[in-house]
């Protein structure tokens, strides 16, 4: 399994304390950069947001991202960045979140592929 993927899987166990979905699925994640610093460890950076700008849970969400992106073997440090730019809508959460929040609307794959290449 690729490192990214890896990265994916822990990001799907860290959640929006104020809603019941896990920050990919919510389509908070907009990138992941991984930089290998030697044939052993990666840094790894991830650029994220947040539903609203006055959330409250920023800093707690990425405390959790980053002590548990740490705790992979193949990570030598870990740095999470908040950003609102472009600011989150709905439409970016993946169709299995949409469910379980019970959104109607569903995403085509034509808009879903759309949002995936803005975010990396």
């Amino acid at each position: 399994m690729k490192l990214k993927d890896k990265i994916i899987d822990i990001l799907k166990q860290c959640y929006d304390p104020e809603i019941p979905i896990d920050l990919w699925n919510l389509g908070l994640i907009y990138n992941i950069g991984i930089k290998e610093h030697d044939k052993e460890k990666s840094d790894v950076e991830v650029l994220m947001s947040l539903t609203t700008p006055g959330c409250t849970m920023g800093q707690h969400m990425a405390e959790d991202i980053k002590t548990k992106v740490a705790l992979m073997p193949e990570i030598r440090d870990v740095s999470v960045e908040v950003t609102f730019d472009p600011p989150w809508k709905p439409e970016m959460m993946t169709q299995e979140a949409r469910e379980k929040l019970g959104f109607d609307e569903e995403i085509n794959e034509t808009q879903q592929e759309t949002l995936e290449t803005t975010w990396e």
